[in-house]
């Protein structure tokens, strides 16, 4: 029987070492795509650079960021580009007892104020509408913009990650500001007087949207620049590591430099070790 065991230990040790060597030396990466800006800045920018070291993709398509992260945390796909840190934590992790972390911040599209209505900020005046989007991680980032314009304020110890319209202490315009499902304020755009839209939406309405008629922007925070996400046990993997380089490179940087008009914030450290 002690034979027996220490046979048994010995083959759940080598398992154990081959499914370890079996994910550092993966070159086939599975990766989800939704809708959106992020999948297609992987697939045109990062992709290339990657597959001229050797590494293959596969792409799994996702109805929508929460499919994206199950296929993610249940082994389905290797890594998604989709997310920022809040969307990570506060939701996905917290809400399904997940094991994804960001492991390299990446360009960001931010969230805007539009309106089909209105011409400038100046036109505001009492009891107009403003949508908002209604989840609370990017609801947050949404009032935040109304903070920036000078139409709301709020209290200076509220947790500016997570405020609310309860948090507001004043609004002198008496804004009625209306939560609702973030992909439906392009359409419904008409309908209230001014409307704040993440940068995904934006881009997948922009037949509807131009995303240059932002009438104003929000100053990005750390915990909403988006991220490479993988699952905490690849995230020191040789491939994980390289997908990480490749944001990084000066190949990525060259292109960043050519297609971007303006519509991506990028964030200072991921070219900052690169020489001018």
């Amino acid at each position: 029987m002690k034979k027996l065991f220490a046979l048994l230990l010995v083959l759940a040790l080598a398992l154990s070492a081959l499914t370890l060597a079996s994910a550092e030396e993966k070159t086939v990466i599975r990766y989800s795509k939704s809708q959106g800006p992020y999948s297609e800045l992987f697939e045109d920018g990062i992709i290339p650079i990657l597959e001229a070291q050797g590494y293959t993709f596969e792409v799994v398509e996702a109805s929508d960021l929460l499919v994206a992260d199950k296929m993610l945390e249940d082994g389905d796909v290797d890594v998604n580009v989709e997310q920022h840190t809040a969307y990570i934590e506060t939701f996905f992790n917290a809400n399904n007892n997940g094991h994804l972390v960001g492991i390299s911040p990446i360009p960001t599209v931010p969230a805007g104020i539009f309106s089909a209505r209105h011409a400038s900020l100046d036109e505001v005046a009492d009891g107009m509408t403003i949508a908002v989007v209604n989840d609370a991680s990017n609801m947050a980032r949404c009032l935040l913009i109304l903070q920036k314009i000078g139409w709301v304020k709020f209290d200076e110890n509220v947790d500016i990650t997570a405020v609310t319209p309860d948090d507001i202490v004043e609004n002198p315009y008496n804004l009625e500001i209306i939560p609702m499902l973030n992909v439906n304020i392009p359409t419904s755009l008409a309908d209230y007087d001014f409307g704040l839209i993440t940068g995904s939406i934006v881009w997948n309405a922009r037949e509807i949207v131009d995303p240059s008629s932002a009438l104003a922007q929000e100053d990005v925070l750390p915990h909403l620049i988006l991220q490479v996400t993988v699952k905490e046990q690849d995230a020191e993997t040789a491939w994980a590591k390289a997908i990480v380089d490749a944001y990084h490179s000066a190949e990525f940087k060259a292109y960043m430099d050519e297609h971007n008009t303006g519509m991506w914030y990028v964030p200072e450290e991921l070219f900052a070790g690169l020489a001018e």
